[in-house]
């Protein structure tokens, strides 16, 4: 499986967040600007968080936020946010988080297969740091392999 489609629109470099719900909504935003997901699609992402935990803290300082395939979904996408401070999100071991990933996924079938190709990028690690380092969305896109 390819990682989700990833767009210079998904990607957001140095953004601002006060916290992790902000951090998340940002990534709701760049996905909804895609046209991968409705504005809403944000809150059903905070309240996946809020419901389980955060589990989407994935490694140190990564987030890969997401939620369940719904009527906020309009096609498979990805976001890619750095932050330009990094935010906890309760984790005990990978907080503070400096890059939260957005994905979209339409159908449950295809969830977990786009987790494991971003996983993928995430094997080098150096990953995180070079997309913190990012100056450009070009260099975030060339990072997470995608021909930008």
């Amino acid at each position: 499986m390819p990682l989700p489609p990833l767009t210079a629109k998904g990607v957001v470099i140095g953004a601002e967040a006060k916290d992790w719900r902000a951090a998340v909504r940002v990534a709701g935003e760049a996905l909804a600007e895609t046209g991968s997901a409705t504005p809403r699609y944000a809150e059903e992402m905070i309240r996946m968080i809020e419901e389980h935990g955060p589990y989407v803290v994935i490694a140190p300082g990564l987030a890969l936020a997401h939620a369940r395939p719904g009527p906020e979904v309009l096609k498979d996408g990805l976001a890619v946010v750095t932050l330009r401070t990094p935010v906890p999100f309760g984790h005990p071991h990978n907080d503070p988080v400096t890059v939260v990933l957005g994905l979209a996924a339409v159908r449950a079938d295809t969830h977990l297969p786009s987790i494991a190709a971003i996983a993928n990028i995430f094997n080098d690690p150096g990953a995180i740091a070079a997309l913190v380092g990012a100056s450009s969305v070009e260099q975030v896109l060339d990072i997470m392999g995608v021909d930008g």
